[in-house]
């Protein structure tokens, strides 16, 4: 059925990130369907380590799809990194990536102070 394929259209997730909830809006890829049916199981929660004073990625625990394209990051941006990392970028970067979604209402130096120095633990779930 045609809707399921669409079920994510401008969907959207929460991450939770020291006590602060940012709401991420979707894109509409393989990707992040596939990252929603993992969330329709259970919030998932990722040790996530700072990495070149730009992005905190963590493992997934499993692989998703991969819809890799050069990419331009920002700060906000929720990207795929190898089909098994999740990555959320507080700066620049360009590469090969698959974006999964894009954090809403909040500025660099805002999400950066949110997310912090070092190692942190996000929570994603279902809005």
């Amino acid at each position: 059925n045609e809707m399921a394929t669409n079920q994510n259209e401008n969907g959207s997730i929460i991450l939770s990130v020291n006590g602060t909830e940012l709401t991420a809006t979707l894109e509409n890829n393989s990707s992040a369907d596939a990252l929603v049916e993992l969330l329709e199981d259970y919030p998932l929660t990722i040790s996530m380590s700072d990495y070149a004073h730009m992005e905190k990625v963590g493992p997934i625990g499993q692989s998703l799809p991969r819809n890799d394209t050069p990419t331009n990051t920002e700060a906000g941006d929720i990207i795929l990194y190898q089909g098994n990392q999740l990555t959320v970028y507080y700066d620049h970067n360009s590469w090969n990536f698959t974006r999964i979604g894009k954090i809403q209402n909040v500025n660099a130096s805002e999400l950066r102070s949110i997310l912090g120095s070092g190692d942190v633990t996000i929570t994603f779930s279902l809005a």
